[in-house]
């Protein structure tokens, strides 16, 4: 029987989502990607507001804490006990439900390749890292 509810580590889930947000601040920020990813959507360096900062900063952190408690369910289902384990569900992960509705929306709204390429490869480099902690950290 699939048992939905399950003894989860919950301080795992929140290093998880501390990972993602970490890794969230350094691909978009002007040491990787921020230059490319603000002028392919025609953001302005220093547009954003203080406010709207902080509230997207909140609203990432609690996404991400959403997002690895989902993925922490899904590792136990799948049974992945080892990092390369874990990693294989977040690829899974990522292709049936970032990288496959995202192109497609991306081609239909005439965005370049590259600006999906940002932000899908930070969800795959999230996901992979964050599936292989649920996986052994449990």
């Amino acid at each position: 029987m699939l048992h939905i509810f399950h003894d989860l580590n919950y301080l795992a889930i929140i290093v998880s989502a501390v990972i993602l947000w970490l890794l969230g601040a350094l691909w978009y920020s002007p040491a990787l990607f921020a230059r490319p990813w603000r002028a392919m959507l025609g953001i302005q360096k220093g547009a954003t507001k203080g406010s709207s900062m902080i509230a997207g900063m909140i609203a990432s952190f609690v996404c991400d804490a959403v997002l690895a408690f989902i993925l922490a369910h899904i590792v136990i289902w799948t049974q992945a006990a080892t990092f390369g384990w874990g990693a294989l569900v977040g690829f899974v992960v990522w292709v049936g439900f970032i990288a496959a509705p995202n192109l497609p929306q991306g081609i239909y709204e005439g965005r370049p390749f590259k600006l999906f390429a940002i932000n899908s490869g930070y969800w795959l480099v999230g996901l992979l890292i964050v599936g292989g902690v649920l996986a052994v950290w449990r």
